[in-house]
Order: C-alpha cells, then sequence, then structure tokens
C-alpha cells in the first residue's frame, strides 16, 4: 500500500467546486464560540460539496485568520453567509420547501441510523453552541430533531465533530 501523491488527488479548482453539484443539504451554524470549529465545519462542507452554511448569532465569518487555519481555504468555495438570527433562517428554509432539522438530543428525536434521507428532498441541518446546544426556539419550530446516539458519560461531541458524523450519514444516504 502507498499513500497518494497530492497530485493524484484531483482536487477541484474552486471555480470546478462552484459550478459541480452539489449535496442537497445547508447547514446553520448558531452561536459557535469556536472559530476552529468554524472552520472545521467549512472543511467538512468542501468535503462533501455541501451546498451553503449559514452562520448565525455570534458565530464568527470569514475572512479569519483562526477559522481559515482549520478551514484551510474552504471558507472560498463554499458558499456562506451571516445572520443574526438563526430563527429568521430557519423560517426562511421552511418557506423555500426545504426540511429544517436540528442536531440535539431532544424527546421523539430520531437516531441518525434510524432516519431516512428522502432523495427528493433539500435538508437544513441546524448545529447549536457548544455549550447549550441548538436554542428551544430553534428546536420549536425546525421540522425535527436527529440525535446522535451516544454511550459514554458525556453524551456530548464537538460540534465538528457532530457536523462531521451527520454530514457523512446524509451524503452515503443521498449517493445510494
Amino acid at each position: 500500500m502507498r499513500k497518494l501523491e497530492n497530485s493524484e488527488l484531483e482536487r477541484k479548482s474552486i471555480e470546478a467546486f462552484k459550478q459541480s453539484e452539489k449535496t442537497p443539504l445547508i447547514l446553520v451554524l448558531d452561536d459557535i464560540r469556536s472559530l476552529h470549529n468554524i472552520g472545521s465545519v467549512f472543511r467538512t462542507a468542501d468535503a462533501f460539496l455541501i451546498e451553503k452554511i449559514y452562520l448565525c448569532g455570534i458565530t464568527a465569518t470569514p475572512p479569519n485568520k483562526e477559522i481559515h487555519k482549520t478551514a484551510l481555504g474552504a471558507t472560498e468555495t463554499v458558499s456562506w453567509e451571516h445572520n443574526d438570527n438563526v430563527l429568521e433562517v430557519i423560517n426562511k428554509l421552511k418557506e423555500e420547501n426545504i426540511t429544517t432539522l436540528a442536531i440535539e438530543q431532544v424527546e421523539s428525536a430520531v437516531f441518525l441510523q434510524d432516519f431516512k434521507v428522502e432523495k427528493d428532498k433539500k435538508y437544513a441541518l441546524v448545529f447549536g453552541n457548544e455549550v447549550y446546544g441548538v436554542s428551544q426556539e430553534a428546536v420549536a419550530i425546525c421540522d425535527g430533531c436527529i440525535e446522535i446516539p451516544q454511550l459514554g458519560t458525556k453524551h456530548s461531541l464537538n460540534i465538528s465533530v457532530s457536523a462531521g458524523i451527520v454530514v457523512w450519514e446524509f451524503f452515503k444516504q443521498f449517493n445510494n
């Protein structure tokens, strides 16, 4: 077995990325404090051709040196927009017939492994603050909630890890 050289990876140019068909998935980041988490989510979004990221509330926006450290240029490829109010974003997405799902531990949440992606739908996944998660107000107006099952003592994952897990599952299902 041999590691591939960068030249063998067939990486897209920024222009090719922008013109590529996107995974019908939008990420909504609400009040994310860590610039490294924001950058990591951008990098994940780039890897899976995610349509767009909404940065809400106190979530920092590019250009930012700390975001760039983990995004490694993904802020140049992935479409993004900032809005102070996550509730406005969720309502706007719902008006566009996009299914909104909070990634949170709530009553009646569907475990990620049990959620079936409908390939004819577009989804928006709402990820919340590192300490408080998705706000109750946002949970209440979402179309549903998905929970990542956890068996340890913490029952808490880093937001960038959560985004990676959920995006991968949706990507797999969209492409099966």
